[in-house]
């Protein structure tokens, strides 16, 4: 399994706003820190900000922030909101030969599940803290 590059700048985009300490950072900023487009980030953080984990705002005093502590915010939260999890044609409703017999969407989706249910024990805080330079 692979992530896609967009959940990829999400999880970039997301600790680096977190490390700001409730202070507002801009796009700009954080595609610079990065070495990612801009248009990019507009992207993803619209994205984030829709599935509520991420406050953007306009003006002089504009930027991003969480919208929630660090703490309350997972590394599955984030996965949920960039990823898409149907792997498999038959679990979009594309037509399939053998699906009355198949298993395959059952054992994909178990999967996904424990997959995301890992995901959701590691939080954004808990991210920071092991992204951390040695004092």
């Amino acid at each position: 399994m692979r992530l896609t590059q967009f959940t990829d700048y999400a999880l970039r985009l997301m600790l680096y706003v977190a490390a700001q300490h409730q202070t507002r950072t801009t796009i700009a900023e954080a595609a610079r820190f990065h070495a990612i487009s801009p248009n990019h980030l507009m992207k993803v953080s619209q994205r984030l900000a829709a599935a509520g984990l991420l406050k953007a705002s306009r003006g002089r005093n504009g930027g991003l922030a969480l919208a929630r502590p660090a703490h309350n915010i997972t590394v599955g939260d984030i996965v949920r909101a960039t990823e898409e999890f149907c792997l498999v044609g038959c679990m979009e409703g594309q037509p399939c030969a053998i699906a009355r017999n198949c298993r395959l969407p059952q054992a994909l989706t178990t999967a996904t599940t424990a997959f995301l249910q890992t995901l959701d024990r590691c939080s954004l805080a808990q991210l920071q803290a092991t992204a951390a330079p040695p004092a």
